[in-house]
Parts: C-alpha cells; structure tokens; sequence
C-alpha cells in the first residue's frame, strides 16, 4: 500500500490539540525567567523574547485562559503546575535538539535552527533523538571519531574545491 503525501501545512493541521508554536515559546522562557523566583514579569518576558510588552501580555492572558499561568494585570506571572511541567519539557526538548546539533558539528545559527525544528519534532523522533544523543554522551571516544571524520572530509573538500 502507497503511502500518502500531505504538504507541511498539511502534517501541521493534524496537530491542532498541540499548543501553537508562539504559545511554547512564551511558556519556555516563562518557565526560563522563573526558575529561580517562582515568578516573572512582562516586561522580562518581552525583553527576553526581543518583543514589545504589548504583545508579551496578550500571549500572557492567553496562557492563562488555558490555565497554564496566574496572571493578573501588571501583576506578576506564575507558572500554574500544568504550566510548570509543560515548561519544564518544553525546555528539555529544546536542549536535546540543541545537544544533537552541537553532535552533528553545527556551530552557526545554532538557537535559529532549534528553534525552527523544536516545534514540528514528533514525540517519536524526539525520543529517539535524547536516546542518540546519551548514546553519544556515554562514548566520547565515538564523538572524538565523528569529530576526526568530519575533519578528514572537510579538509579533502577544501582540497579537491577549485
């Protein structure tokens, strides 16, 4: 039996009980913010998005009419115990994107590119992603070796380039 193909949008709509992806954003660096005090502020949270805080508490309400924070206005925000969890994997599942890259050599737009593939990762894919990247952890000699590989190549490239 053929498979069949959707466009990216496509695959995106059958997500749709999944917050959006601006949403695990706020609730990331909300969870970020608030490691350590229990609590944050919009004007914190804009700044560390690079947003106008406008647009920082328009998020913010919304994350609390889905109960993921206590937020009242100019108030502080909280992190309800949902939202604590969910920022807690959120920030997991960014930092395991992050590690593979950093595996796989990649050094240039690092928070861009786990960025753009944080939020389209399958639970499946991301598992399989942490156990690679422990694998690799656990058995640096193999990580020295990748590392010794990529070099070889790079440097036959740089010499057969015209």
């Amino acid at each position: 039996m053929e498979k069949e193909f959707y466009t990216f949008s496509e695959y995106m709509k059958k997500d749709d009980d999944k917050l959006t992806a601006s949403m695990e954003d706020y609730l990331e660096m909300i969870y970020r913010l608030s490691r350590d005090t229990s609590s944050t502020r919009i004007l914190d949270l804009a700044a560390a998005l690079n947003i106008q805080p406008p647009s920082a508490t328009r998020m913010v309400q919304k994350l609390a009419d889905i109960n993921l924070v206590n937020y009242e206005k100019y108030g502080m925000i909280i992190l309800s115990e949902k939202g604590r969890e969910i920022g807690n994997k959120l920030l997991e599942r960014h930092q395991i994107i992050e590690d593979f890259l950093r595996l796989l050599g990649i050094s240039e737009n690092i928070l861009e590119e786990t960025e753009k593939i944080e939020h389209t990762i399958s639970k499946q894919t991301l598992e399989c992603m942490t156990d690679f990247v422990s694998f690799f952890y656990n058995r640096p000699e193999v990580i020295n070796e990748f590392k010794i590989y990529r070099n070889k190549k790079e440097n036959f490239n740089n010499e057969t380039s015209p």
